[in-house]
C-alpha cells in the first residue's frame, strides 16, 4: 500500500528503493522512476501536499555541487546518483538548463533535482524563450517587452499589465495570438538564499481542458515567464 503523500510508504520512495535494492531481493519493476518523479513533484505542487520525507533527506545528503565548468556528463552522473535514468534527450534539455542557473550560482542537489522535474518529459517547445525586459515602479505602470522564438522566427511583444508579471502574460499573449483563461498561478522559493532558486505554477484553460507548466529561475519574473510558455507548449503540442 503506497501513495503520493500521508502516512504510508510514497509510492516514488518504494519504487526507488525497487530500483536501488531490488536485485538483491529478487524484486524488479518496469517503473519509469524520473517521470515519476516528474508526476509525483507536479501533484505535490498543485494540490499543496507532502512528499516522502526520504527523497529531500537523499538530496540534502548526496554531497552534489555542480557550477558553470562541471560537463554533460557531470551533470547526467549526479542526476542518476538522485535516482533520474535521463534518456538522451531529456538529458540535453536538462543539461542547458543547468547551464542557464549554473551561470548565476552553484547548483546543487536541491536545484538539479527541480531542473530535472521541470525540464524533463516536457512537451515539444515550440516557443522558446529568447529574452525579456521588464520596467517596473511605484510611480509608473509595470510594463514587459517578450521576445519568442518559433521555427526560427523571433516575434516581440510589448505591452502593459498590473504589474510585472501580468504585463509579461500579455505580452506573451500577444506573440501567440491566443488570449488563455489563467486557471492557477502559483510561485514558492525552492532553495533558500539571496540567490535562491524561484518555481512557478501556471495552469491554462483551452477548449475546457487544463494545461500546467512549470518554470524555475532566480528571478521569478523569469520562472513565470517560463512556466507560462511551457503551458502554452502542451497546449500547442495537443492541438497539432
Amino acid at each position: 500500500k503506497t501513495a503520493v503523500s500521508g502516512d504510508i510508504t510514497a509510492l516514488e520512495g518504494f519504487a526507488a528503493m525497487i530500483k536501488n535494492c531490488g536485485d538483491t531481493c529478487g524484486f524488479s519493476s518496469s517503473i519509469k522512476n524520473t517521470e515519476l518523479n516528474r508526476i509525483v513533484k507536479q501533484i505535490v505542487r498543485i494540490t499543496g501536499g507532502k512528499t516522502d520525507t526520504a527523497a529531500p533527506i537523499a538530496a540534502e545528503q548526496s554531497g552534489i555541487t555542480l557550477d558553470g565548468s562541471d560537463g554533460k556528463d557531470a551533470v547526467v552522473s549526479a542526476a542518476a546518483a538522485l535516482g533520474y535514468d535521463l534518456s538522451d534527450e531529456d538529458a540535453q534539455k536538462v543539461y542547458e538548463e543547468f547551464r542557464r542557473v549554473a551561470a548565476k550560482k552553484k547548483v546543487g542537489a536541491k536545484e538539479l533535482e527541480v531542473i530535472i522535474t521541470s525540464t524533463a518529459m516536457q512537451a515539444p517547445p515550440t516557443y522558446t524563450l529568447v529574452n525579456y525586459v521588464i520596467n517596473n515602479g511605484n510611480v509608473i505602470s509595470a510594463s514587459a517587452q517578450v521576445t519568442l522564438e518559433r521555427d526560427g522566427n523571433r516575434t516581440t511583444g510589448i505591452s502593459i499589465g498590473d504589474g510585472p508579471i501580468d504585463a509579461a502574460f500579455l505580452a506573451l499573449e500577444q506573440i501567440i495570438g491566443s488570449r488563455y483563461e489563467l486557471e492557477d498561478f502559483k510561485i514558492e522559493t525552492v532553495t533558500e538564499g539571496k540567490e535562491s532558486i524561484g518555481s512557478a505554477l501556471v495552469k491554462l484553460r483551452f477548449s475546457g481542458k487544463l494545461y500546467s507548466g512549470n518554470g524555475i529561475s532566480t528571478d521569478i519574473i523569469g520562472a513565470s515567464i517560463r512556466a507560462y510558455i511551457n503551458a502554452v507548449n502542451k497546449i500547442v503540442y495537443g492541438e497539432a
